[in-house]
């Protein structure tokens, strides 16, 4: 079974999130399977900065980056999540 490298940008609700917080409890919230890598802090605008998240999951999940995206969407603080960038590794 392989995996996948997926490459998530995590918004904000409000300028007002604390961020370290909000990535950890994205990595608590992950479904089984899913190992959190590393994340990042992006400026984009006006003071607005998003998460950049690395995460591997399995090649063979369920609906593929569905899942995660939905897991991460619940959380409260989270307005949207998009994925960036996908590779097999």
């Amino acid at each position: 079974m392989g995996k996948v490298y997926v490459l998530l940008k995590v918004y904000p609700s409000s300028v007002d999130i604390d961020l370290d917080s909000l990535a950890n409890e994205i990595k608590s919230s992950l479904p089984h399977g899913i190992t959190f890598g590393s994340y990042s802090k992006e400026p984009v605008a006006f003071g607005l900065y998003v998460l950049k998240i690395a995460v591997v999951m399995p090649e063979d999940t369920q609906g593929g980056t569905t899942i995660l995206e939905d897991a991460i969407s619940k959380i409260p603080n989270v307005s949207q999540v998009e994925v960036e960038y996908v590779s097999r590794i």
